[in-house]
């Protein structure tokens, strides 16, 4: 086995593992590349179809062309799609810094997307390379009732064994793609042939490198058109990915306050 084979086949197990033993279950569909090599590989898992929902936590300010693929692939790959609305701004936590609070609105979408439909498990596709407190994850990470994560008491995953067990109310954030870095993820995307978002793609020496809402997401500078460029510019550049999400430049602790109380 190459890499991509290798993280490929640990992703599988993941998913299958997860439908075994955790019901009802949904996936977390941004949209950007990462959830759409998840979608790739739960049609591998499961002989191309996805048996859960596919749910965008719409704050009806995505970016344009990212209602347009969905609107493209929720047909084309055949998925049962939830559509969750975010609660306004004035809902969220008004401690917190105004670009966080624009994100901290997707928390209390999937708090109410998941009351509402009893799911106990998520599906999501964070990598530990892309954020330092998302370093600190499990495969398996359970949230208790009010979706708060406690980083400091996680349980140990040794060959690839994985405690699923959870209180009632409680639910579990499964994290396929957590191994994997932002190259592999292209280089997977190369090999597999898998679609993405165009606006990944630098058009007059700009491009967004990670998806976002309008209000919190801007393009860098860069002129990687092709996969093969963006390929080359990664393992070449000390730029962090969350570059363009303004949110990531609040005060220190924004992001692990938001990780903390449920944030993606």
């Amino acid at each position: 086995m190459d890499r991509l084979d290798h993280l490929e086949s640990q992703s599988i197990f993941i998913l299958r593992e997860a439908y075994a033993r955790v019901e009802p279950l949904s996936m977390l569909w941004s949209l950007g590349k990462d959830s759409n090599v998840m979608i790739w590989l739960a049609r591998k898992a499961f002989f191309g179809r996805v048996p859960f929902p596919a749910v965008l936590l719409d704050t009806g300010n995505e970016l344009d062309e990212v209602y347009a693929f969905r609107d493209e692939y929720v047909e084309s790959w055949g998925l049962s799609y939830i559509n969750a609305d975010c609660p306004a701004l004035e809902e969220t936590d008004p401690s917190l810094p105004l670009n966080s609070r624009h994100a901290a609105r997707k928390t209390l979408g999937l708090k109410r997307i998941i009351a509402d439909q009893g799911f106990r498990g998520i599906f999501l596709g964070i990598r530990r390379d892309e954020q330092a407190v998302r370093g600190k994850e499990r495969v398996f990470s359970p949230r208790d009732e009010s979706g708060t994560w406690d980083y400091k008491d996680q349980p140990a995953e040794f060959w690839d064994q994985y405690k699923t067990e959870i209180p009632p109310g409680a639910h579990l954030r499964i994290h396929p793609l957590l191994a994997w870095t932002e190259v592999d993820i292209w280089r997977y995307i190369q090999r597999e042939g898998i679609p993405v978002v165009p606006l990944y793609f630098a058009r007059d020496g700009w491009r967004y490198r990670s998806l976002g809402e309008k209000d919190i997401t801007r393009p860098i500078r860069s002129d990687a058109a092709t996969i093969e460029e963006i390929i080359a510019e990664l393992e070449t550049t000390r730029q962090p990915e969350r570059a363009g999400r303004t949110m990531d430049h609040d005060s220190e602790d924004a992001f692990e306050r938001l990780r903390a109380s449920g944030y993606m």
